[in-house]
């Protein structure tokens, strides 16, 4: 695995040295026509914020980091041989997949858990983190398509099977805006490879300006074919699972590819 991206001199002072780089890069050299992304790989806190305030095992959940994330698109990018981007920091610390500024970029609250670390911060807390979280990642993403040309780019997540008291009976969601075609292509070749799972379009979630960076700013900016791509998190509970699920994407990547020039 290559070194992480920067030196923590550079970022706003927030990180010290016991604590990690805050972007690691996976085949970063590769000059294949996929890009992964992972952004909520991590559940790391900066030794400075004291965990956040949070209970124990609270960064544990699925409120710090997506759940098996890191695993799958670690073994997809090695499938694939191509770069992945992975964020080491928990999305509690910043929110590398939302704007900065925004609601929930340094959340206050999440799925009713309260976030006493992000409380009444201000506007060069807030700086601070940008500098040492956000901007690492964002800056990976740029210099990595600034390497060589990328056809595809795909960020890797997972979802809980049960939010706010609600069942999610979907086993995977391709998230997309504009790019309707890929998503369906995605759906189309799991469908006919494992026909027994429920895929869905744009669920759990949605794309939209306000809460999302990838799609808006990176994806669509280019014009690349791309997803935001949901795991259920219960199928990545064991490195069987993981490996099924890296097989079925790789193989749906591959299909897209195929159609696209």
């Amino acid at each position: 695995m290559d070194a992480g991206e920067n030196g923590r001199a550079a970022h706003g002072g927030l990180l010290r040295a016991n604590d990690p780089a805050p972007v690691t890069l996976r085949h970063g050299q590769a000059a294949s026509p996929v890009l992964l992304l992972c952004e909520h790989a991590g559940r790391a806190v900066p030794e400075a914020l004291n965990g956040l305030g949070l209970p124990d095992g609270a960064i544990d959940r699925h409120i710090g980091w997506d759940i098996g994330a890191e695993d799958l698109a670690c073994r997809l990018a090695d499938r694939l041989r191509c770069p992945l981007i992975l964020q080491r920091y928990s999305r509690l610390v910043m929110d590398c997949n939302r704007p900065p500024g925004s609601e929930e970029s340094i959340p206050e609250v999440s799925d009713s858990t309260r976030v006493p670390g992000n409380i009444g911060l201000s506007a060069a807390d807030h700086a601070a983190r940008r500098q040492a979280i956000f901007d690492p990642m964002n800056d990976a993403i740029t210099a990595a398509f600034e390497a060589h040309p990328r056809r595809a780019v795909f960020s890797i997540h997972s979802f809980t099977p049960h939010f706010q008291g609600r069942a999610r009976p979907w086993d995977a969601g391709f998230l997309v805006r504009r790019d309707m075609d890929t998503a369906r292509r995605l759906i189309n070749r799991m469908s006919a490879d494992a026909p027994e799972l429920t895929l869905a379009l744009n669920e759990p979630y949605q794309i939209d300006d306000a809460s999302d960076w990838f799609i808006p700013r990176h994806a669509e900016a280019r014009g690349v074919r791309h997803s935001l791509i949901e795991v259920r998190n219960d199928h990545l509970a064991d490195a069987a699972g993981v490996a099924r699920w890296a097989d079925l994407l790789a193989a749906a990547i591959g299909s897209v590819l195929e159609e696209t020039p």
